[in-house]
């Protein structure tokens, strides 16, 4: 008797469970069927062959603030013209993007996005570095990680996306409530490969009112990405949002205007087309974590290494190493971002910590197989923008303290805080107590052997707190961003930021020899000293 109970009281259970879901599911498809009549319903949805428009677009870089935690930059102001053929799954994007950080000037290209492949083309920048000129080549494939987040966003926008929910409802279901602004909205999430979007409807009109994608940001770890769906108007029977604003855990990155919107305008195929010798050589969109934050807010600035390997290109670069400069100091190289360290007696000493926490993994690797059985001790970080700290949190679990400039400890607190349980290359772990020291002036590491010199450098062009770092026995710098020695000639007189570097050396009291770069290589420094007063 008590088995026959216990097992009626299991089936009761599982009934009630897919009850339960079978009840989630069908709540979903009723607010993707509400959805769709909202913007005009299967049949008209279903009659859009092409979509094109017109827009305006802003973009900020919230990691890139003068002031750690302050005020975002204006990345960009641009333009952009849009066709997509429905039936192709083809979209042209024609922009022309004018960058007002980290300097003035213009690219103007082409994207091709489809199911299979991506192209870039056309860029042509005023003004460009070398640099600019590495991480925009003037035509090639998209890498698969660029094409696997154009193709995302590209969904998420789609004013057919709920369309598409509606004919595949196996991959749609309900979702809690999300309450925004005071509002709650009824939710669903897509399951589209490996990524789930949450679609929130507005509770009034039922049309989606956000888009939200759940990613992973190397200095906030987990973050939400939403697209705010607003001015729907009605295009050739079907509504349209005509304004898109992008969030980054609630702050605005990107707002988009559209005008001149139509359906179903022909679109010659040739607009659409791959070149034949790219087609050839394009990777597939890549799978797995793929880090999109990096990946969409690098092309904000203009700086987007656009390769497989987010801090290196394989074609260009054999990957990572270490490369001697002096005794005990080795300067991590062969990527777009470095990092310098510097062996001590017990321990070593790493200034940067850049990209993401793949990259520290690999230099943390990388210096103990050079310096057996020595910890990291410390990581000095030289500011705070992302593409110079976004690996912190993997030398923070591999015990280190971290030294930053003043003004920026508070900064750092709350990042080795926030949970990072979408993290690629960590294990989630509590790095809240992780030690943190904050260079007011000067600080000096001894370990009664060497030593290693840190300077603020204030005030400067840059970021607010910025260091730098000298090592006396071996006459050497380093410094980030205000010079990137070996990326090009010095100019004929000094900039802005190389007078900050100046003005700092002079203010120490220090004679460097040379500065290895967080850009760049090495370069001796009395040729920028020597351009003072020219």
């Amino acid at each position: 008797m008590k088995r026959f109970s216990m097992t009626l009281a299991v089936s009761l259970a599982i009934a009630l469970v897919v009850v339960a879901c079978a009840s989630m599911q069908s709540g979903g498809r009723d607010h993707v069927t509400k959805a769709v009549a909202a913007q005009g319903g299967a049949d008209t949805l279903g009659a859009v062959k092409t979509i094109s428009y017109k827009a305006t677009v802003r973009q900020w870089e919230p990691e890139q603030s003068a002031v750690a935690g302050g005020e975002m930059r204006l990345a960009n102001d641009s333009t952009l013209v849009s066709v997509t053929d429905v039936a192709a799954g083809a979209t042209r994007n024609d922009w022309v993007r004018n960058f007002q950080y980290p300097a003035p000037r213009t690219f103007t290209f082409t994207e091709i996005i489809t199911a299979q492949a991506g192209y870039v083309a056309g860029i042509d920048s005023n003004g460009r570095t070398k640099q600019s000129r590495e991480a925009n080549p003037p035509a090639h494939s998209m890498s698969g990680l660029r094409l696997a987040a154009a193709q995302r966003e590209r969904l998420r926008t789609s004013p057919l996306l709920t369309l598409e929910m509606s004919k595949n409802p196996d991959r749609v279901a309900a979702a809690p409530s999300v309450t925004v602004g005071g509002v709650s909205h009824p939710a669903v999430d897509y399951r589209v490969g490996e990524q789930t979007l949450t679609v929130l409807f507005d509770p009034a009109t039922g049309l989606p009112a956000r888009v939200r994608s759940l990613d992973y940001d190397n200095i906030w770890g987990d973050v939400t990405y939403d697209v705010v769906l607003a001015d729907w108007q009605t295009v050739g029977g079907a509504r349209i949002a005509m304004s898109r604003k992008y969030e980054l855990n609630d702050r605005t990155v990107m707002d988009v205007k559209l005008s001149e919107t139509t359906v179903n305008t022909p679109i010659p195929a040739d607009r659409l087309a791959i070149p034949a010798p790219f087609l050839a050589a394009a990777g597939k969109p890549a799978a797995g974590k793929v880090p999109y934050q990096w990946i969409i807010r690098r092309q904000f600035i203009g700086v987007y290494l656009d390769s497989n390997q987010p801090s290196y290109d394989p074609q260009s670069s054999p990957g990572l190493k270490l490369q001697e400069l002096a005794p005990g100091v080795q300067h991590v190289v062969g990527g777009s971002h470095n990092s310098l360290v510097v062996e001590m007696k017990d321990y070593v000493i790493v200034f940067d910590a850049p990209v993401s926490d793949w990259q520290s993994n690999w230099t943390i690797s990388a210096a103990r197989g050079k310096y057996v059985r020595k910890p990291v001790k410390y990581l000095v970080l030289t500011h705070h923008h992302m593409d110079h700290a976004g690996g912190i949190r993997a030398y923070a679990d591999a015990g280190a303290t971290i030294v930053t400039g003043q003004g920026t400890a508070a900064h750092f607190r709350r990042v080795l805080s926030a949970p990072y349980t979408r993290s690629p290359d960590l294990s989630p772990s509590d790095l809240s107590k992780t030690p943190i020291v904050e260079v007011a002036g000067k600080h000096v590491l001894s370990d009664g052997q060497r030593q290693v010199e840190l300077y603020v450098l204030d005030p400067n062009p840059h970021a607010e707190g910025l260091l730098i770092g000298y090592i006396p026995d071996a006459k050497l710098g380093f410094v980030t961003d205000l010079w990137s020695p070996g990326a090009g000639p010095l100019p004929a007189k000094l900039t802005p930021p190389l007078a900050a570097l100046v003005a700092g050396v002079k203010k120490a009291g220090i004679s460097p020899a040379k500065f290895a770069g967080g850009h760049g290589g090495t370069g001796d420094y009395a040729p920028v000293a020597a351009l003072e007063g020219k």
